[in-house]
C-alpha cells in the first residue's frame, strides 16, 4: 500500500505555484460542468426553489473580494503542496468543513435572539459538515496528514478561516456563501484534474475502508440530507480508489450547487427529508393549508445579515418569499 501511495503521489500533476483560482466566468463554468456530471440534476423542482442570482453592485463587489482571498490562499497552497496531492487534499478538506461550522454558529446565535428560524439551513449545513469530515478521514487514511508541518498549517488556516466566515455571515450571508462556493469550485476542479491525470493508477488501488464504510454502509441519512440537487437517493459505487475520488468530487459539486443557490435573493432551501415531509402532509392537510405552512416556515421572522436583523427586530417586518414567484426577493 505504501509503495502505491508513493507511485500515485509521484504521478499526480501539481498546479503551478502562482496559478490563481478561476475567474468568475470559469467558476460558473465549473458549476455548469458539475450539473452536467450529476446523474439527476433537478434544481428546478427538487429541494430548492430558485430565482436568478443577485447581480447587484454590492453582490459583485463581494464576489470580487472573495476572488482575491481565494486566489491568495490557492497560490500559497500550490507552493507548499506542489507534487504532494494527498497532503494538499488533506489541507483542502481541513479548511473546507470550517465554513459550515461558522454558518451554524451564526444561525444558532440568531435563533437565540429570536431573529431567524431556518431549521433546514442548520440541517443541511450540518450534513455538509459531516460529509467534509469523512473526506478528511479519507485523506488521512491515504497519508495526507503524516507531516506535522502540514497539519500545523492546515489547522491554523482553518481557525482564521472560521472567523472570516463568521464575520462575513454576520454582515451578509450571501457574501459568505459565495466565498464557500468559490472554495468548493476550486476543490471540484482540483479533484477532476486529479482523476483525469491518474485514472489508471487509481483504478488499480483499493479503496480505503473508511470510504467504503461511509459511502456504502450504515445509516445514510446525513449523506442524503445534503443532496439538495438530486431527485432520488444517490447511492455511490466504491470498487477502487478511483470511485472514491469520483464521489468526493461529486460531493463537492453538490456543495457548490447548494452554495450558489443560497446566494439568490428570496431563496428557500429545504433539506430532502423536509421536502418529503411536506409532500406527505399535502395529502392530509390540503394544499391551501400546507402552502401557508411552507410560507411561514421559509419566510417567518427571517432576515438577511446582522444589519437587516437589527433594523427589522421589533418592527414586525419580515423577509418574504413566494416559491411560485420567480421575481421574489428578500425584502
Amino acid at each position: 500500500m505504501a509503495s502505491r501511495r508513493v507511485s500515485l503521489a509521484q504521478t499526480a500533476r501539481a498546479s503551478s505555484p502562482r496559478r490563481a483560482i478561476a475567474s468568475r466566468r470559469v467558476r460558473e463554468a465549473n458549476v455548469r460542468r458539475a450539473r452536467a456530471r450529476s446523474v439527476k440534476d433537478s434544481e428546478a423542482d427538487a429541494t430548492v426553489s430558485s430565482v436568478e442570482r443577485d447581480d447587484s453592485l454590492l453582490a459583485n463587489a463581494e464576489r470580487a473580494v472573495n476572488e482575491r482571498l481565494i486566489a491568495s490562499a490557492v497560490a500559497v497552497i500550490d507552493y507548499l503542496y506542489a507534487g504532494r496531492s494527498y497532503a494538499r487534499f488533506h489541507a483542502l478538506e481541513t479548511v473546507a468543513r470550517v465554513p459550515y461550522f461558522s454558518f451554524m454558529s451564526v444561525l444558532h446565535l440568531y435563533e437565540t435572539f429570536g431573529w431567524w428560524r431556518r431549521a433546514d439551513y442548520l440541517k443541511v449545513h450540518f450534513a455538509e459538515t459531516m460529509n467534509e469530515y469523512h473526506h478528511l478521514l479519507i485523506m488521512e487514511s491515504l497519508g495526507g496528514a503524516e507531516l506535522w508541518r502540514d497539519r500545523f498549517f492546515a489547522q491554523h488556516v482553518a481557525v482564521a478561516y472560521y472567523w472570516i466566515c463568521v464575520a462575513q455571515y454576520l454582515v451578509s450571508p450571501r457574501w459568505a456563501y459565495n466565498l464557500l462556493e468559490q472554495v468548493e469550485s476550486h476543490a471540484y476542479a482540483t479533484y477532476d484534474k486529479f482523476l483525469e491525470a491518474n485514472e489508471e493508477v487509481l483504478k488499480k488501488t483499493p479503496a480505503p475502508r473508511v470510504a467504503v464504510a461511509y459511502y456504502t454502509k450504515g445509516d445514510l441519512y446525513l449523506f442524503d440530507e445534503f443532496q439538495t440537487g438530486e431527485k432520488g437517493a444517490r447511492r455511490p459505487k466504491i470498487d477502487n480508489l478511483y470511485d472514491v475520488f469520483v464521489n468526493v468530487r461529486n460531493d463537492e459539486a453538490e456543495h457548490m450547487k447548494t452554495m450558489e443557490f443560497c446566494q439568490r435573493p428570496g431563496n428557500g432551501l429545504r433539506s430532502p427529508s423536509s421536502k418529503q415531509a411536506l409532500f406527505a402532509m399535502s395529502g392530509e392537510c390540503g394544499d391551501e393549508v400546507c402552502e401557508t405552512e411552507i410560507e411561514e416556515d421559509l419566510a417567518g421572522r427571517s432576515c438577511e445579515g446582522l444589519v437587516d436583523c437589527v433594523v427589522n427586530f421589533g418592527t414586525g417586518s419580515v423577509s418574504t418569499y413566494d416559491p411560485n414567484d420567480a421575481s421574489a426577493s428578500a425584502r
